[in-house]
């Protein structure tokens, strides 16, 4: 079983999206666990990943031949596989023990999505069923499944995902040859139109079976294949959209297996490359950008900048704004300001005239700020060029070589002589 264990968990690490906001799953007095707001305890490795969940594959014995992926079937890896009895029982104990709070369930597939999809549905039916198990569960969808099979893994489950992977049909045809896009967008639109009918239904009847509660979510690996950055915002703009995506998760290419057409094992991991993508991601949901504003066609991101910042670069034409009279959708727009932060500077200002330091007790980040805000004619704003501001900007950043590693719950120890310190992908507000 400990074996077993090394080879599933280790073959999940690469798949990220793994998040559990959004879900209420409450015991009724006779269960264990629970996914309330309350019941979850969340820890988060330096990469983002989250690591309250066990995070498993049913197994890694696999019929396709993905060639970005370390389990595909020409791959020479160990290969195991758990019964959903053992998933089950894993779980249970672990819970028990106080190391997880619920489940993330992925696996290979085995024989056939349906197939697939049929043996990881009997695990959280054990779950549900027989062990009372109201934790947080997140399963992840086999394209390609049958859609009745499909429901049924939906209905005991809190999120599901369906991993799009490649940002294009061209790269997915090239690389995930078992794959097509009709095979993934047709589970993502059954969910997201199974979620709707759920919420009409517990509309009228409150005891009514709920489908994936915590609605659903994807991935995309960032840096296996060569669509730019806009080409990649662009896909998580229209994904939010149409099957409204709860989260679009990016993961940087980890070079595992040797291909002409992937790049060198080599390659270090676009860590910070997935980092901007995130940020764009933030400022797509909370902050009101589109993404043809953050990119033109066939750009990246700049490294360098966060691309809140980059944008108010190119568009200086709107700065400085007056944080005094602004509308709070400007407000959002300021380097260093947050959401929080523009809250409250539209609350504060009712009653009074707002200064720098006033700003910086709100939780506004001046070091950014100072260079696109004003607070009124005699305040001493700071007004300087795009170059000088790009300068000053910078000299606050020292930007070092990006090692990266895979979580694992079996880590080696790390040689005590010789080894470079690792540099965590800088996060912040923007």
């Amino acid at each position: 079983m400990f074996e077993k264990l090394k080879i599933l968990t280790d073959a999940a690490k690469y798949d990220v999206a793994c998040t559990s906001s959004g879900v209420d799953r409450v015991s009724d007095g006779n269960g264990i666990g629970s996914a309330a707001s309350c019941g979850i305890c969340h820890t988060f490795s330096a990469d983002g990943r989250c690591v309250s969940l066990l995070k498993i594959l049913m197994t890694n014995v696999c019929a396709y031949d993905c060639a970005y992926c370390v389990n595909r079937v020409s791959n020479d890896v160990p290969r195991a596989t758990f019964t959903p009895r053992e998933i089950a029982d894993l779980t249970i104990n672990f819970y028990r023990r106080n190391y997880i709070e619920g489940l993330f369930l992925s696996s290979a597939v085995i024989s056939n999505p349906t197939r697939t999809t049929e043996l990881m549905t009997e695990a959280l039916r054990i779950l549900r069923d027989e062990y009372r198990f109201y934790g947080y569960i997140h399963a992840k969808a086999i394209p390609g499944a049958d859609p009745e099979a499909l429901y049924s893994l939906g209905l005991y489950a809190d999120r599901m995902s369906v991993n799009i992977e490649l940002p294009s049909e061209k790269s997915l045809n090239l690389l995930a040859p078992n794959k097509t896009r009709n095979a993934i967008i047709a589970p993502m639109a059954q969910i997201r139109d199974g979620i709707k009918e759920s919420s009409r239904a517990v509309a009228k009847y409150r005891h009514a079976p709920r489908f994936v509660p915590a609605g659903q979510s994807t991935q995309m690996i960032v840096g296996a294949s060569g669509e730019s950055d806009y080409q990649i915002l662009n896909l998580t703009e229209s994904l939010y959209g149409k099957y409204n995506l709860k989260r679009v998760f990016f993961s940087a290419y980890v070079p595992t297996v040797s291909s002409s057409l992937l790049p060198s094992v080599e390659t270090k991991p676009p860590l910070l490359r997935e980092h901007r993508l995130y940020q764009a991601d933030w400022l797509l949901r909370y902050y009101g950008f589109a993404a043809s504003e953050l990119l033109d066609e066939g750009e990246n991101f700049n490294l360098y900048l966060d691309p809140k910042c980059n944008w108010a670069l190119a568009h200086l034409e709107f700065f400085p704004v007056n944080v005094n009279r602004a509308p709070y959708e400007m407000l959002l727009r300021v380097p260093g300001v947050g959401v929080t932060g523009a809250k409250r500077i539209v609350a504060a200002r009712r009653t009074r005239s707002l200064d720098m330091s006033a700003l910086k007790r709100m939780g506004v980040v001046l070091k950014r700020a100072k260079y696109f805000i004003e607070c009124g004619e005699r305040n001493g704003e700071i007004k300087m060029t795009e170059n000088a501001i790009i300068r000053s900007l910078l000299s606050d950043v020292s930007y070092s070589r990006l090692t990266a590693k895979q979580i694992s719950f079996f880590d080696e120890p790390e040689p005590e002589a010789g080894k470079e310190e690792e540099i965590k992908a800088l996060l912040g507000q923007f």
